[in-house]
């Protein structure tokens, strides 16, 4: 029989009711004739009730007894659901990470998979066609034997992973959106829920702002060719949408230049004043931060007048603004800059489409319409694919309906 991935995120089971709809949506599925595996988050505010105890606890506490307390509320979920298709009349058992095994490193509350073993769920599906109900966002370090928790959003991932080690035919992450839009609907009313999209361009969408998959399940999606739905747990389970699929370019017929724009608050500037402009002074700036596991992000550097001093500007998140600050200052007689200057009332704005290896001046044009809305335009970064624009915050809105309109995707 065909086999399926279907994953449901904590709004989808903040209650026991809504864990029986969940239950509904995986029954339609088993009638359908899948074997069925479905991977769950816990429900809804659990994840933060539990870190909360944790810092209650020790404000210096240890990772791996962290890990240990936030991975309990997938269990919850993966045992109520269990029993809920049990209700229904359907085999079904819970699994945790550690019995599948889902095998990952060692980095406690961010851990990245190494391995699945998807034999035992397979055996599951063969000898007794029993519905597999997988704790999401934990796995187990194996040399030491211990939980651990794959980070914010990790239950995605563990669905795409999860899809790639047992052969899935498709792998299905219900949200509590109905797929993914062009922009956001709450600030473009007219935007437009897409019904196909690139894993390149959903992993550009990911990294850049828009919250409906995690970066590293679209980055798994798209290394195992899992064809992967965005779907909504509330659907009515007998007549639900198709939502978004994201896959190959090659499987979408008609490419728009621009697929959709992102924005991303989590920003912050920091700008370096008169830096000497010699070899290994970004060195000096950049590997500090790195250290620290600081991401910096768009980059300018400009020459001075005199060519001997530089400027140099670059973003960070905004949590790790005052983290950054830090460091630069402790390091300021080797960098030997006159004056930090930074900033975190910005935001980073993207347009995002595979169409664009294909077509001149797309950013140029973004650059002209911007500016004839007075906006002052900080910082630019591009790829093959996308480009973004950093700019003072209070202009988010108007920026973003300004290039979803430039680009028409406004239009049906």
């Amino acid at each position: 029989m065909p086999r399926l991935v279907m994953k449901f995120g904590g709004t989808s089971v903040a209650t026991v009711e809504r864990i029986r709809n969940v239950a509904r949506h995986v029954k339609r599925e088993v009638e359908a004739g899948y074997d069925v595996a479905v991977v769950v988050s816990a429900m809804a505010g659990k994840t933060n009730e539990l870190v909360g105890w944790v810092k209650e606890a020790n404000a210096f506490y240890d990772s791996k007894e962290y890990d240990v307390v936030v991975a309990s509320g997938e269990q919850v979920t993966s045992g109520l659901l269990a029993i809920a298709l049990q209700e229904m009349g359907l085999k079904a058992r819970s699994w945790q990470g550690w019995q599948i095994p889902i095998m990952t490193s060692d980095a406690h509350g961010s851990a990245r998979i190494a391995a699945i073993d998807g034999t035992g769920i397979i055996k599951g599906f063969t000898d007794h066609g029993a519905v597999a109900v997988v704790s999401g966002f934990q796995g187990v370090h194996q040399p030491t034997g211990r939980v651990t928790t794959l980070g914010r959003g990790g239950s995605d991932t563990s669905a795409v992973a999860l899809a790639a080690a047992i052969q899935a035919e498709r792998c299905d992450i219900y949200t509590d959106v109905d797929g993914v839009y062009t922009t956001d609907p709450r600030i473009v009313p007219k935007a437009r829920r897409l019904d196909k999209v690139s894993y390149e361009e959903m992993l550009e969408m990911a990294s850049l702002g828009a919250k409906v998959l995690q970066v590293r399940s679209v980055e798994l999606a798209m290394m195992h060719r899992v064809p992967t739905y965005v779907r909504s747990s509330f659907d009515d389970p007998a007549d639900p949408k198709l939502g978004t699929l994201i896959c190959d370019e090659e499987d979408i017929m008609e490419q728009q230049v621009v697929t959709g724009i992102a924005y991303s608050r989590d920003e912050a500037q920091i700008t370096l004043r008169d830096i000497a402009d010699k070899p290994g002074i970004a060195a000096s700036i950049f590997v500090p931060l790195a250290d620290a596991n600081i991401n910096v992000d768009m980059i300018i550097q400009v020459v001075s007048d005199n060519a001997a001093t530089t400027d140099l500007t670059f973003t960070v998140p905004t949590s790790d603004y005052e983290r950054a600050c830090a460091i630069l200052n402790s390091h300021r007689d080797e960098i030997a800059f006159k004056e930090l200057q930074g900033a975190t009332d910005v935001v980073k704005v993207s347009a995002i489409g595979v169409g664009m290896r294909s077509h001149a001046g797309v950013a140029a044009r973004a650059f002209k319409a911007l500016a004839d809305k007075g906006i002052n335009i900080r910082a630019i970064t591009t790829s093959e694919i996308k480009f973004s624009v950093l700019i003072e915050s209070a202009y988010t809105e108007l920026a973003v309906r300004t290039l979803h309109s430039l680009y028409g995707l406004d239009q049906a």
